[in-house]
């Protein structure tokens, strides 16, 4: 880990409009919600540079919004294998964008890079991407979301002792 008393994560998936962003922003606020936010900070990334500089989907925007979310600061950028000097954890949300994370990681990364879900007791290990599908795909996507930011802030309350 790179700092002692702080973390460092940073939530990936494709385009970083959908998947990516709406973890942002849950996890953020869990953080806000439990007196974290000088201890952990946060942001999101696409392993493709399709949509740099956009705004989430306005459908991840809608569905988190009636949630209590507000994912209206967020915009996409690509990760660089410059985030592995960065970030103690780096969570992919599919196996693919997982396996191009690793051919851009350094050697040597000493943090945590894997898939999201596998952080949570869920049966399943990857967000499937709504990008293509109806508004059920986006409450499914925020439903494993919570879960695995949960499972998230409770292992790294652990690590920092909070």
């Amino acid at each position: 880990m790179k700092y002692q008393d702080k973390r460092s994560v940073l939530f990936v998936c494709l385009g970083n409009i959908c998947r990516s962003p709406t973890a942002h922003g849950v996890f953020r606020a869990l953080v806000e919600q439990r007196g974290m936010t000088h201890l952990i900070e946060i942001d999101s990334a696409g392993t493709a540079a399709y949509h740099i500089g956009n705004p989430p989907d306005h459908r991840s925007v809608t569905v988190a919004r009636q949630r209590g979310y507000d994912l209206s600061d967020l915009r996409a950028r690509q990760a660089i294998s410059a985030d592995f000097d960065h970030y103690d954890y780096i969570l992919a949300m599919d196996k693919e964008n997982l396996a191009e994370l690793k051919s851009i990681s350094p050697a040597g990364f000493q943090g945590h890079l894997g898939l999201f879900l596998d952080l949570a007791e869920l049966e399943l290990r990857e967000v499937p991407d709504p990008y293509y599908g109806g508004p059920a795909g986006f409450d499914r996507v925020l439903d494993l979301v919570e879960a695995a930011s949960e499972a998230l802030l409770d292992r790294i309350a652990k690590e920092l002792k909070q």
